[in-house]
């Protein structure tokens, strides 16, 4: 994801505000610090980076409203656009009103393997989070730290190129393709999709018929008006970025994944705290699934809310030319598409990323389901890997 990831994937508040008893204030509470870092299941290190969290933000609860089990719950996520349900939840107070008078503590964070080391840490009991970290934070512990507890969104990822270079896929040789970083999903999707077309590439070093180069977001743009990579396989909105500088789209992720779609967010949670609280997180599921049906049907309020929410914690606003392609290419849902984070991971090992992990057990979709049945909704798979 960001790699999930840092960058992508968030929402924009329609007010900046959350209404009633959905308003956050800032609290003076500073960035996780000394935790111990989580050490990846392989050297290529699948998964983002760890970088800083931003200090916390907490919601009020409404004194008025019953208590849940909990006086509080800590949320965590990213300010990308992939991470619209909490950016959009949260500001329009749809996660509060669903939690009454549990408080709303949340903390944003930059890459997964911070959001991970928090979990771990007990500094935030749920997260959005995108696939590659989760499976390295549950096959690290072995199977012990934390569950995916439901989906957010697929897709938002394009391989963008320099049309002066490259005009069909079959020109990638000998190009410079960026990834936001190694091993982590899009750097895996590449390989995956380049060892498929006969192109071999050294999954560490990134050298072979084509130069798989690794860059983090926040400079990929920088890079690509230099001339110093060709192209990206990146999530939105540098995807979209770039094509304001000039590179076209030549792949939608999307397109190579069966019915278009493939996890990109997820929700986790704590073990410890779904086992002392499930209450409240049914109650966070059930703001999250009213949250996704809030986005799909009011699709541009939604993009405002969100572009809102990322001006608010990231200090800038998306311009509409980056805005507007990015939100449209992603789909905000409840089912977390458990079958693509399999194929995601077999795809690490294949690449020689990630040993065989053991991801027996990393879902637990006994509340989304619960949920969704109370809403009338369609009931979602585990793809064998939920708990037993």
């Amino acid at each position: 994801m960001a790699p999930h990831q840092a960058l992508p994937h968030a929402h924009q508040p329609h007010s900046p505000a959350h209404r009633g008893a959905g308003r956050i204030r800032r609290s003076a509470a500073a960035a996780v610090a000394g935790l111990t870092a989580v050490t990846l299941l392989s050297a290529c290190g699948y998964g983002s980076k760890s970088d800083d969290s931003k200090p916390s933000t907490a919601a009020a609860g409404s004194a008025s409203a019953a208590k849940l089990s909990a006086d509080s719950v800590k949320i965590g996520y990213f300010a990308n656009l992939t991470h619209g349900t909490p950016l959009v939840g949260l500001q329009e107070g749809i996660l509060q009103k669903e939690l009454g008078a549990t408080q709303i503590k949340t903390q944003v964070f930059n890459a997964g393997p911070a959001e991970i080391e928090a979990l771990n840490a007990g500094s935030i009991d749920i997260g959005w989070i995108g696939p590659s970290p989760a499976i390295n934070g549950y096959t690290k512990s072995e199977g012990k730290s934390l569950k995916i507890i439901g989906g957010s969104a697929s897709g938002g990822v394009k391989l963008v190129v320099n049309p002066e270079k490259i005009a069909t896929l079959d020109d990638l040789k000998g190009k410079k393709i960026a990834t936001p970083q190694l091993g982590n999903t899009q750097d895996v999707a590449l390989l995956n999709y380049l060892a498929g077309k006969g192109y071999k590439v050294d999954a560490q070093s990134g050298a072979g018929d084509v130069s798989v180069v690794r860059s983090d977001n926040k400079v990929t743009p920088d890079a690509y008006k230099q001339g110093s990579i060709d192209g990206a396989w990146v999530p939105e909105p540098t995807a979209s970025k770039l094509v304001t500088l000039g590179a076209k789209v030549l792949l939608n992720e999307k397109d190579i994944w069966p019915n278009k779609q493939f996890v990109i967010t997820n929700i986790i949670v704590s073990q410890k705290f779904l086992a002392e609280h499930p209450d409240v997180v049914e109650a966070v599921l059930r703001g999250s699934v009213t949250t996704n049906a809030f986005i799909k049907a009011n699709p541009d309020k939604a993009k405002a809310i969100a572009n809102e929410a990322i001006k608010k914690e990231a200090g800038n606003a998306l311009e509409a030319a980056i805005l507007d392609p990015a939100w449209a290419d992603i789909d905000f849902l409840d089912d977390p598409l458990a079958a693509t984070l399999q194929t995601e991971a077999d795809n690490a090992v294949t690449a020689g990323l990630l040993k065989k992990p053991n991801l027996s057990g990393i879902y637990d979709l006994t509340l989304l389901n619960k949920v969704l049945k109370e809403k009338g909704q369609t009931t979602v798979a585990d793809a064998g890997l939920g708990t037993k």
